[in-house]
C-alpha cells in the first residue's frame, strides 16, 4: 500500500489559535460554579410521573394556568385517573407486548375521567372535573393531557393529584446524590 500524505493544514484568518493549556485540551460544562451545581439524579426508588412529577403537588392556580397554556396552544385537556397499584408501570400492573425498548410505553393509558373536554376555556372548568375524580376515587392519581387535534397525539401531560396515602413524592435534594 502506498502512504498517504498528511493533509497540511493552515489557520484560518481572524480566527485565534487556543494555547496549549490544560483548559484549552479538555471539556468544559461550564464554570466551576455551573458544575458544582448539577446533579445526578439517583435511579432507585426514584418514580416519577411526566411533567412536574419532580415538584411539590400543583396548586389549583398552578394548575389552571396549565390548562389556560393548553387551551391557548388550541390543544384538548383530558383527565385520567389510575389506582395507587396500577400507576407505575411494572411487570405486576401491565402486560407487556415486547421486551421494552426505545419509545415503548406500556401502561401509559389510565381510566379516562369522562370524554376529553373539547370546547373548554379556562381552568376551572377542569378543576372542577378534578374535584370531582377524587371525590369518586380518593386513593388515584389523578393526571391531566393534553392533546392537539392536528397532529392528533399528546403533546402535555401532568400530575394534578396524589392520592393522599401516597409516599412516593420526594424533593428534589432526596432525589440526588
Amino acid at each position: 500500500m502506498a502512504a498517504i500524505a498528511p493533509v497540511a493544514v493552515r489557520p484560518v484568518a481572524g480566527l485565534k489559535q487556543a494555547k496549549n493549556t490544560f483548559a484549552a485540551r479538555t471539556v468544559s460544562n461550564g464554570s466551576i460554579q455551573k458544575t458544582t451545581a448539577m446533579q445526578v439524579w439517583t435511579p432507585i426508588n426514584n418514580k416519577m410521573f411526566e411533567t412536574f412529577s419532580y415538584l411539590p403537588p400543583l396548586t389549583d392556580a398552578e394548575i389552571s394556568r396549565q390548562v389556560d397554556y393548553i387551551v391557548r396552544n388550541g390543544w384538548t385537556p383530558c383527565l385520567e385517573f389510575a389506582e395507587s397499584a396500577n400507576a407505575y408501570a411494572s411487570n405486576e400492573s401491565c402486560l407487556r407486548i415486547n421486551n421494552t425498548t426505545c419509545l415503548y410505553y406500556d401502561n401509559r393509558y389510565w381510566t379516562m375521567w369522562k370524554l376529553p373536554m373539547f370546547g373548554c376555556t379556562d381552568g376551572n372548568q377542569v378543576l372542577a372535573e378534578v374535584a370531582n375524580c377524587r371525590r369518586a376515587f380518593p386513593d388515584a392519581y389523578i393526571r391531566m393531557v393534553g392533546f392537539d387535534p392536528v397532529r392528533q397525539v399528546q403533546v402535555a401531560g401532568f400530575l394534578v393529584n396524589r392520592p393522599s396515602t401516597a409516599r412516593d413524592y420526594q424533593t428534589p435534594a432526596n432525589r440526588s446524590v
